[in-house]
């Protein structure tokens, strides 16, 4: 994946080509980095399995995850190559059959995903934050690979044309390729599911993120030195980070761009940010035996 990135990377200097209103060699580059940082997060939690049976059914569900995502990938960048869409073409029966392949290799993945977080959940790790960052990092991750699920359902317009030459959408109320932002490309015009893909499978890396981050401050602050206040800050930090996650989701299926936000939306994000503080300030509070004791 890192050698694809460097390939995708000289792609977007060497060749002008747009597809949808974006160069067409971004595609490969955003899902080569992309897979560089989930499979560096999944290398690092299967090194935690404890015994050898466990380790041993990890590798093998790593491996097929592996495979799947170099099938994913080798089908993009060869659609790149001819410079035809990949995502939700039905034009002709090859673009329509390399679209099926890779939607049966993302099922294999997400099925290696959730045997994986199987495995994690049943681990017994000792450092219970380290434990509760991992399992709920791939619980969150297998919800946002699941949304690409919701993108391949046909629209109301594609269902009402036989040969619609595409089947499914990542944008919701607009057509896919009008305005986006910069480098993702999501809508600044309609509801756009990639938001919530992105953002749920990168709970692999952000949530454990914040464990590493109060393992580092602990030697500063004393109240993160208690591996049970660790727990707890682990604990809210997935849960505000789930409730975002379903956030966007639910904002990107009722057709409204990210930037774009109407009331509810905004009360929800509120609502979210002050749970969020509050239970960070009831995470800190020393027990008051620990108190007592000092």
């Amino acid at each position: 994946m890192a050698g694809l990135a460097l390939v995708s990377a000289a792609g977007l200097v060497l060749d002008d080509r747009i597809l949808l209103g974006q160069p067409i060699w971004a595609k490969p580059l955003k899902f080569s980095l992309s897979f560089i940082a989930y499979g560096l997060s999944l290398a690092w939690m299967l090194s935690l399995l404890p015994g050898a049976r466990a380790r041993r059914v990890g590798w093998w569900a790593g491996t097929v995850l592996t495979a799947a995502s170099v099938v994913e990938m080798v089908l993009i960048t060869g659609q790149v190559i001819r410079g035809r869409r990949s995502h939700f073409n039905n034009a002709t029966p090859f673009d329509t059959a390399v679209f099926r392949t890779m939607g049966l290799t993302v099922v294999v993945l997400w099925l290696a995903a959730l045997l994986i977080a199987v495995l994690l959940l049943r681990a017994r790790i000792l450092d219970r934050a380290t434990a509760w960052a991992v399992r709920l990092s791939s619980l969150i991750a297998l919800a946002g690979a699941a949304v690409g699920f919701v993108m391949v359902v046909p629209t109301p317009e594609q269902l009402a044309r036989p040969d619609s030459p595409t089947i499914g959408a990542h944008s919701v109320g607009v057509p896919d390729g009008g305005p986006g932002l910069p480098l993702t490309g999501w809508s600044t015009t309609g509801g756009d599911l990639r938001i919530a893909h992105f953002f749920g499978m990168h709970a692999l890396q952000l949530v454990p993120l914040v464990l590493l981050v109060l393992a580092a401050l602990a030697p500063r602050y004393a109240r993160l030195a208690d591996d049970r206040v660790r727990l707890r800050l682990v604990l809210v930090g997935a849960g505000s980070y789930a409730a975002t996650f379903a956030l966007l989701t639910w904002q990107a299926l009722r057709g409204q761009p990210l930037l774009s936000p109407d009331a509810t939306t905004l009360t929800a994000a509120a609502a979210i940010a002050a749970l969020t503080l509050a239970g960070a300030a009831l995470a800190l509070r020393t027990p008051r035996r620990l108190e007592l004791a000092a």
